[in-house]
């Protein structure tokens, strides 16, 4: 499969998948037993799904938002992860 096609594949791959993925590849590294250009392909490959899963996780934080009840109706507050967001509201 040509590059462009792999990453073209790469693009549409849901996160489940691309996780899936690259546990594989991550497993296929960690055992050793992998000719040095097929562990340096994997490794790519395994470099663009953690990106790619990133960007994705990313673009899912920014659709999240909490909406807040105010004085003047409803707002609007970006998502933060629960860890994050330490308002007075304990």
């Amino acid at each position: 499969m040509a590059a462009k096609e792999k990453d073209a594949v790469q693009d549409e791959l849901s996160f489940e998948a691309a996780m899936e993925r690259l546990e594989d590849i991550v497993g296929k590294l960690e055992n050793g037993d992998v000719p040095l250009e097929t562990a340096i392909e994997l490794f790519q490959e395994g470099m663009k799904l953690s990106q790619l899963c990133g960007s994705k996780l990313e673009q899912v934080e920014r659709k999240i938002e909490t909406l807040i009840e105010s004085e003047n109706g409803l707002q609007r507050k970006p998502f933060a992860p629960a860890n994050e967001d330490r308002g007075d509201d304990r």
